[in-house]
């Protein structure tokens, strides 16, 4: 299974958006500013990490739920459950 191309785009900017505000976070700390700025930056990242991952893993849920022809889906319910709580 991939992500879909609906999603694709929206998973890419997440992370694009995220890989800049870690370059931000390694900015700050080698800049030696105030610890509460790295960690809001820092919660920064893991929010648009997290979108990301959300959004793959809905993805991956559409996917299934759009198996309408009787076959296997592409994912299983524990194998979803599991991506879910990976990110938890």
């Amino acid at each position: 299974m991939t992500v879909d191309e609906e999603a694709t785009g929206a998973v890419l900017n997440r992370l694009r958006r995220a890989q800049g505000q870690l370059n931000g976070v390694i900015a700050m700390i080698e800049a030696g500013r105030d610890c509460k700025d790295v960690v809001t930056q820092l919660a920064a990242v893991s929010r648009a990490l997290d979108r990301a991952g959300f959004k793959i893993v809905a993805s991956g849920m559409r996917q299934c739920l759009a198996t309408a022809d009787g076959d296997t889906p592409p994912m299983s319910e524990a194998e979803l459950e599991k991506l879910f709580l990976t990110l938890a």
